[in-house]
């Protein structure tokens, strides 16, 4: 064995030396692979702006908000990235989005100026009282009240507030800036504006990506474009929206939007069993500057109301109704509207009609709300993808594409900004394209369990609330009598000081800003003045005669009217 090694080592010391094994000086490395006949294989390196080699090329599928947070932390890094969106051009559309406090720490680290004008187009809603309320039992006086349980020996104590949410709390407990929405089409407008400074020519639109070819390892991906034209590059992002082309290649799944025959599944995705219809209007409650946003829980279903700034309120009814219950017209989140199923029927009527007994605080801001504004979606959300790895070579998912979840906690878009951020650390740090598919792998490794666990609680969210909550058991009246009732009202407690801690201290431990509590109070202050004048200003010309336009409405493809509410007397 002894003579064995040594022969070897006389062998390779008597072989003459290849120049192709010498170390390279023009930003290369070279890889031998052992076989019956040795084969070279060229790895490039990776550059950074302190390191030698080339800019890793990125193409992303889709300029939605993870896509465009995606390309800006790349561009940040030096990598030269391209968006292939499919719309022809950006135009103005899409309801407010929630960023949570988690979110907003990673948006802070990403770029300071980009944090500085979301924050100037931003409304905050978890400094002031979020929670749920009872559908049945609140008042119809918009009152502020304690959530306390002393209505169970005070006939007289109000029941209207059932929990209120720590969102202010949980945010202090790590020194972030507050939970809050802002206007999609502001964000999209700041993101791209920030990558044009960088590189002017990142986007390319009307022409989105349909399938790819991942060439093997550090070779990287061919993708095709919808007019069948061809680009490469060394990572392909599917940053596409839940009907993700790259993910349907990926996965296997049949075709974009396939639909099972009962409606229950779609291109891997689940129906969750609820159908939403959401508004908005202009509308000064009493409690318009005392609160964030309003869950009222009743029996099977619950209706939603949030600030989202300059005045308006956006409202959500969820309803358990079988797919395809076809009301209303579905230009969610900018996609082409289609027609109302029946044009003559007078949408706000038909949600009233569901929620009758229900309490006059959610008649009052349906009334306020313009029936042609009233859009409607079947939603669906994905399991968690423990089984397979969102990489496929040098492809991988990201956002929507691979981790669509139920938007009762909001964290869908703030789920996706995580994942931009985490994936262009894991890109950052590869050196050469030979560990790009490695990388990839440690970006799925580092996002599972958490993006797991946020898609779970939001899907149980929803569960609980239409499933398992009714309104809660009372002594002083017959509104509670049913097993829900009362299984509704001994969670009280649990739910109050264990369960909702728990659950926001969780959704906000990725912060990668590290503590900022003096930015976070600062930004505070200055946007309550803000915030007061703007509204102030809508309610007045509300006053006048002016009225919100209606149509289009805030989910559709539009250009917006210069302010909230549109010249129309």
């Amino acid at each position: 064995c002894v003579s064995l090694v040594a022969g070897a080592a006389a062998f390779v010391a008597r072989a003459p030396i290849s120049p192709s094994l010498l170390p390279r000086t023009d930003g290369r490395s070279t890889t031998k692979f052992a076989s019956s006949t040795v084969e070279l294989v060229e790895y490039e390196e990776l550059s950074l702006p302190a390191r030698a080699g080339r800019p890793l090329k990125v193409a992303i599928a889709g300029g939605g908000v993870g896509g465009l947070t995606a390309a800006l932390c790349m561009l940040k890094k030096g990598f030269d990235v391209t968006v292939y969106e499919r719309t022809a051009a950006f135009a103005r559309f899409g309801g407010p989005i929630q960023f949570a406090s988690n979110a907003l720490s990673v948006l802070k680290e990403i770029d300071e100026t980009l944090f500085e004008r979301v924050m100037d187009k931003f409304t905050f809603t978890g400094t002031r009282t979020c929670g749920i309320k009872d559908g049945l039992r609140s008042d119809g006086s918009f009152r502020m009240t304690d959530d306390s349980i002393s209505y169970l020996w005070d006939p007289e104590a109000p029941a209207d507030w059932f929990v209120k949410f720590p969102l202010k709390e949980c945010a202090d407990l790590y020194g972030l800036p507050y939970t809050g929405v802002i206007d999609r089409p502001d964000l999209q407008e700041i993101l791209i504006d920030e990558c044009k400074r960088i590189n002017p020519n990142f986007i390319k639109n009307g022409n989105g990506v349909v399938s790819y070819e991942s060439r093997g390892k550090g070779k990287g991906v061919e993708f095709t474009m919808e007019d069948g034209s061809t680009a490469d590059a060394d990572v392909l992002v599917g940053s596409d929206g839940i009907w993700s082309a790259v993910r349907n290649q990926m996965y296997n799944e049949g075709g974009i939007k396939n639909t099972s025959k009962n409606g229950k599944k779609r291109q891997g995705c689940d129906y969750s069993g609820y159908t939403v219809f959401a508004g908005e209007t202009v509308i000064k409650t009493p409690d318009y500057y005392e609160t964030g946003y309003k869950v009222y829980i009743g029996p099977k279903r619950y209706f939603v109301t949030s600030d989202v700034g300059n005045g308006r309120i956006q409202w959500y009814a969820f309803f358990a109704l079988p797919p395809g219950s076809k009301k209303a017209p579905s230009g969610w989140g900018g996609s082409a509207r289609d027609e109302q199923a029946d044009p003559e029927e007078n949408l706000v009527e038909y949600i009233k009609s569901l929620h009758e007994g229900w309490t006059d605080e959610v008649m009052t801001v349906l009334d306020a709300t313009p029936p042609e504004s009233v859009e409607q979606r079947d939603l669906y959300d994905r399991a968690p993808e423990f089984l397979r790895s969102w990489a496929d070579g040098n492809v991988v998912l990201m956002g929507d594409a691979v981790h669509a979840m139920m938007p009762n906690l909001g964290q869908g878009g703030c789920q996706a900004i995580e994942d931009a951020y985490v994936l262009t650390e894991k890109l950052a740090a590869t050196k050469t394209t030979a560990k790009i598919d490695e990388s990839l792998q440690e970006f799925y490794r580092a996002r599972i369990l958490r993006v797991s666990m946020v898609q779970f609680m939001s899907r149980l969210a929803s569960d609980l609330i239409i499933n398992a909550f009714d309104t809660p058991w009372s002594p002083h009246d017959n509104l509670g009598k049913s097993w829900k009732s009362y299984l509704t009202f001994f969670w009280k407690p649990f739910l109050q000081f264990v369960i909702f801690p728990l659950q926001f201290a969780f959704l906000y431990s990725y912060y990668p800003t590290g503590n900022i509590s003096e930015t976070a109070k600062a930004l505070e202050a200055k946007w309550k003045d803000v915030h007061f004048e703007s509204a102030e200003e809508t309610f007045a010309l509300a006053e006048e005669g002016v009225v919100r336009e209606s149509t289009p409405s805030f989910f559709q493809k539009s250009e917006q009217p210069s302010t909230v509410l549109a010249a129309r007397k």
